[in-house]
């Protein structure tokens, strides 16, 4: 495991792009010199939670009797689902309910960025790659900055590029993801097999 992949595996996982809409349709009733602040902030909390997972993911694991070849089974599949929905999402957007002026973690910081997803995946590089901890810890920083550049720029990103090209980035980002999930998989299976 590189920094590299370690990054390109969590900016997958965050998706960026996918999350653009959403953001936008979340924040539409916000004054529109506030949505960056907010923005930001969010994405501090998805921050601080995945590495509270990054860190201590392990002793979550450990404390529910979970082993490293069922997390890796489990996350594979997982991510493979969310990498089908990216490739084929549905034809209704469901936004679930009003969150009013202020979103606060929900649904901005938690599920959309430190989703279920994002918390497995780095609860797995760590348990995966021990003594490369501060290196995955370095990969979460540059994912989310380049996640956090995304979405705070998330207006100007969709004028620019256009609805179509956005759908376009998401499915190739889920054809990866599909790829990754895959061999997540294989590798737990094999572990188990051990």
């Amino acid at each position: 495991m590189t920094i590299y992949s370690a990054s390109l595996m969590l900016i997958l996982v965050m998706d960026p792009f996918g999350n653009i809409p959403v953001f936008i349709s979340v924040l539409a009733s916000v004054d529109p010199a506030k949505r960056s602040r907010i923005i930001f902030r969010e994405m501090l909390i998805a921050l601080g939670i995945l590495i509270l997972f990054l860190f201590f993911g392990k002793y979550i694991l450990s404390g529910m009797h979970i082993t490293e070849p069922a997390l890796s089974i489990s996350g594979g599949i997982i991510l493979f689902l969310i990498a089908l929905k990216m490739i084929f999402p549905p034809a209704v957007q469901p936004h679930g309910e009003d969150f009013g002026s202020d979103p606060l973690i929900v649904p901005l910081a938690m599920p959309m960025v430190a989703g279920p997803s994002a918390m497995t995946m780095v609860i797995l590089l760590s348990t995966g790659n021990p003594g490369k901890l501060w290196m995955i810890f370095a990969a979460l920083i540059i994912a989310w900055s380049l996640t956090a550049l995304i979405l705070v720029s998330a207006e100007k990103t969709s004028a620019l590029l256009g609805k179509k090209f956005l759908t376009a980035i998401e499915r190739l980002m889920g054809m990866i993801l599909t790829t990754m999930a895959i061999q997540m998989l294989l590798t737990g299976i094999k572990n188990f097999m051990k």
